[in-house]
Order: C-alpha cells, then sequence, then structure tokens
C-alpha cells in the first residue's frame, strides 16, 4: 500500500514538472516570436521609409542608414530565431545592397531643390515621411548605429525640409486667400508662416529669404486693409450725408 502511494507521489510530481517545463518553453517561445515581431515591424517599416523617400531630395547617405537598419534588424532576428534559415538568405541579400549603397558615390541633393507636391493628400504624406525619418534617426543614434555628426547632419537637412513645407504651405493659402480679397485670412496665414520661421531653431539663408519676402507681401495687405477701410469709411459717410439730405430737405407742397 505504501508503495502505491508513493508511486502516485511520483507520478504527480513528475506530472508538475512536465507541465512547468512546458509551461516554461512556451514562455520562451512566446518571448522569442515578440521579440522576433518586433524586429520584422522595424524592417517592415525600414522598407516602407526606403519607398517613401524617393520623393525626397536624392540622399545616398540617408539610404545606407536605412539599409543598415534593415540589415541589424534583419540579423537579431536571425540570432532569435536560428531555426529560420530563410533569414540567411534575406541578410545576403542586404548585405548585398549595404554594398552597394557604399559604392554609390552620387552627391546628396540639396534641401533646397525639393518641389512641394500640389496635392495636398501627397504633401500630408511628404510631411509624415519626414517625420518618421527623423524619429527612426533619433532611434538608431540611441542605438549607437549612427554618431552625433552624421545625426545631427542628417536631421537638420530633414529639418529644413520640414520647415520649409510648413512656411510655403502656409505661404501658399494666405497668397490664395489674398487673390479672392480675404485680407483679413490671408494675414492671418501669412503672420503664422513668419512665426513658424522665427521659431525654427537654425536660421538658414532660405529663413532670411522667405521672411523678407513675406513682410513685403504683409505691407501689401497692410496698405491694402487700410485704402478699402479708407473707402468703407467714405462710403458710409457719404450713406450718411444722403440720409441727413433726405432728412432735412424741403418738404415739396402739393
Amino acid at each position: 500500500m505504501g508503495i502505491i502511494i508513493a508511486l502516485i507521489i511520483a507520478l504527480i510530481i513528475i506530472v508538475v514538472v512536465v507541465n512547468a517545463i512546458q509551461q516554461h518553453k512556451e514562455k520562451v517561445e512566446q518571448e522569442k516570436r515578440g521579440k522576433a515581431a518586433k524586429q520584422k515591424a522595424i524592417i517592415d517599416e525600414t522598407e516602407e521609409l526606403l519607398i517613401s523617400i524617393a520623393n525626397l531630395p536624392n540622399n545616398p547617405n540617408l539610404v545606407m542608414i536605412l539599409n543598415n537598419r534593415s540589415l541589424n534588424a534583419a540579423k537579431t532576428m536571425a540570432s532569435i530565431l536560428p531555426e529560420n534559415k530563410s533569414l540567411l538568405t534575406r541578410i545576403q541579400d542586404m548585405e548585398v545592397r549595404v554594398s552597394n549603397c557604399k559604392k554609390n558615390t552620387s552627391e546628396a541633393a540639396s534641401e533646397q531643390s525639393f518641389t512641394l507636391p500640389d496635392n495636398e493628400q501627397q504633401l500630408v504624406a511628404v510631411l509624415q515621411c519626414i517625420k518618421k525619418l527623423r524619429l527612426t534617426l533619433k532611434s538608431e543614434q540611441a542605438k549607437g548605429n549612427l554618431d552625433a555628426q552624421t545625426f545631427t547632419q542628417e536631421d537638420n537637412k530633414l529639418s529644413a525640409m520640414q520647415l520649409r513645407i510648413g512656411v510655403e504651405t502656409l505661404q501658399k493659402r494666405g497668397m490664395i486667400a489674398y487673390q479672392k480679397e480675404m485680407l483679413g485670412s490671408a494675414r492671418q496665414y501669412l503672420e503664422k508662416a513668419l512665426v513658424t520661421i522665427s521659431e525654427n531653431p537654425i536660421q538658414t539663408e532660405y529663413c532670411t529669404s522667405k521672411r523678407d519676402e513675406i513682410t513685403n507681401i504683409l505691407e501689401e495687405i497692410t496698405s491694402s486693409l487700410k485704402h478699402t477701410n479708407a473707402k468703407d469709411a467714405a462710403k458710409k459717410a457719404k450713406a450718411e450725408e444722403d440720409d441727413l439730405d433726405l432728412l432735412f430737405q424741403p418738404k415739396k407742397k402739393w
């Protein structure tokens, strides 16, 4: 009887231990899948950015940074899932891309060469792309994959494009309002553009020239407003004068 009880207890212990081991394995696998999914998300996001930057001025250095980001994420993913042999092929393809980037000696185009899309939806997409790129650069620097000098250089380029989009969009809306003789709205858009320029931490030649240009337009609007107000006042005075003449004119005798 004692032997049977001992066997039952031993069996229970074995079952508990096996369950604990199984649960631990499942937990480890779940953590691995989570870590791998995070790296895959980085790769997918980076591939989308590589497609999106086709709408920005040519920048081989930025392409290199993004390709290295994908490569690093793929290598990390392969270390998490060593049994996944397809990752090795993908890493080899990415290494070829990085190697080709290093051979690309073309110079980056100036951010001033950037042409703003006329379509509002396209403009929003470009702006979102720039914001994502800036966050990506910051993340890469935090990971130690990007030195401070390169980060600052590339971030300043993106910041300049972001500023230009904001300023010229406001200016465009202001000019449309001006052409429609909506002088108050036009002035608000252009004044907001000036504030955007003044708040930019780096004051470039673009900032100076654009500030002068918008200031001149605002002076024209102010002059137009004064002229309009003067005309309105004259019309009002004439109307009041006509009313007084009508009130005090001699009454006709019938």
